[in-house]
């Protein structure tokens, strides 16, 4: 991901646009594109910043808030399901979230248990 432009860069262009230079124009003259130049001069007119924003997504999970709630249904039921902690869930908070996401919730906590299948019964040696 590249790198947001300078403050500097910003404040001259909402303040050539402001000045009654057109969008294209300003543009032009600061080597930027156009919606770049009109996506800074329509926020700075209506939320008043400049500065660029922080890239990326978010850091943390949505299941982050319920970590006592799904450490708890762990603790009663040691054999519980993913797709089973994912509906109830749904039935505490209307929280959605698919078993994928609930075990890498698990995982960066360190959880490591996985369920076997139940192993058949050996045959017994008859002489």
């Amino acid at each position: 991901m590249g790198r947001g432009f300078s403050a500097d860069l910003r404040r001259r262009v909402i303040d050539a646009i402001e000045g009654g230079m057109s969008t294209r124009a300003a543009a032009r003259r600061f080597s930027i594109g156009e919606s770049t130049a009109g996506a800074w001069h329509r926020r700075w007119r209506q939320t008043g910043e400049a500065s660029a924003r922080k890239q990326g997504q978010p850091s943390g999970s949505k299941l982050d808030a319920h970590e006592a709630f799904i450490l708890d249904l762990i603790e009663a039921d040691k054999d519980i399901a993913l797709k089973e902690i994912g509906e109830r869930l749904i039935e505490a908070f209307g929280v959605r979230a698919c078993p994928a996401t609930i075990w890498y919730w698990l995982d960066r906590r360190g959880f490591t248990f996985k369920k076997r299948p139940p192993m058949r019964a050996s045959r017994t040696a008859t002489m």
